[in-house]
């Protein structure tokens, strides 16, 4: 929307900066990977990137709120927060894997109104506010396949389905796409947005890992939704495709037979 676009230029800049701390870590081979309390993957790119963008924000908005995976919560009551995941597919990227990415949004009274993925090792920055969403500033928007013969399908990894949610109905959808790879954390969203694949889906997630990809995934003309289908904003699973399949891939993952 057109009110946010100010914001614009400084989500670029904290792609670029962050970008800047995280790639020459990135493939080398002398960073230990920890594991956080909840068994999660963190490294020191991960907690460098955080720290360099909540400083930038302390300093261009302390007013601002954050929300971040590394360094937890400041003035979430404010009006605008920023909500940041320095590294999302922390183990693509210990694994010298370059589909990991940045999530960068910015909500307004509890709404993501702007949303960025950045792929560093790529190069590449979706930015979306609702309406619109470009790839290194140029347009972009999801595809318009209309049948799962033709689809492609992504996610970050089967197990958690069967963990998480109903396999039984992701097995059902597993065989109708034309094909499905584990293309996933923020990436599957970044090839959805950008008119690569068709169908993208996580059966558990964090408010971190969801804010910037509502707004980007809604710009390019898909639909993003929880895995129910209801308003993905406090969602803790996400469900997105483009407009003529999302409504047939909620009732497959949520059917029972």
């Amino acid at each position: 929307m057109k009110e946010y676009n100010q914001f614009i230029p400084f989500v670029k800049e904290l792609a670029r900066k962050s970008s800047d701390v995280i790639m020459p870590y990135f493939a080398n081979r002398d960073v230990i990977v920890e594991q956080k309390s909840d068994e999660t993957p963190v490294t020191i790119a991960d907690r460098k990137a955080e720290e360099l963008m909540r400083d930038m924000i302390h300093k261009h908005y302390p007013g601002h709120g954050i929300i971040g995976e590394e360094f937890g919560n400041e003035n979430t009551d404010a009006g605008f927060v920023w909500v940041l995941d320095p590294i999302d597919g922390t183990k693509s990227f210990a694994a010298a894997c370059p589909l990991f990415g940045t999530l960068i949004a910015l909500r307004h009274n509890g709404k993501p109104v702007l949303g960025a993925i950045h792929m560093p090792a790529m190069q590449q920055l979706l930015v979306g506010d609702g309406t619109t969403t470009t790839l290194n500033d140029k347009p972009v928007t999801v595809r318009g396949t209309k049948s799962f013969g033709n689809a492609v399908m992504l996610t970050t990894d089967i197990l958690f389905i069967e963990e998480y949610q109903n396999a039984a109905g992701f097995e059902k959808l597993l065989r109708k796409v034309k094909l499905f790879r584990t293309w996933g954390d923020c990436y599957a969203y970044f090839s959805l947005a950008s008119g690569w694949s068709d169908i993208a889906l996580d059966p558990i997630m964090e408010v971190w890992d969801v804010q910037a990809l509502i707004p980007v995934v809604r710009g390019a003309g898909g639909v993003i939704t929880a895995w129910d289908g209801s308003d993905p904003v406090q969602a803790n699973a996400i469900i997105a495709a483009s407009p003529a399949l999302h409504r047939y891939v909620v009732e497959e993952l949520n059917s029972k037979a």
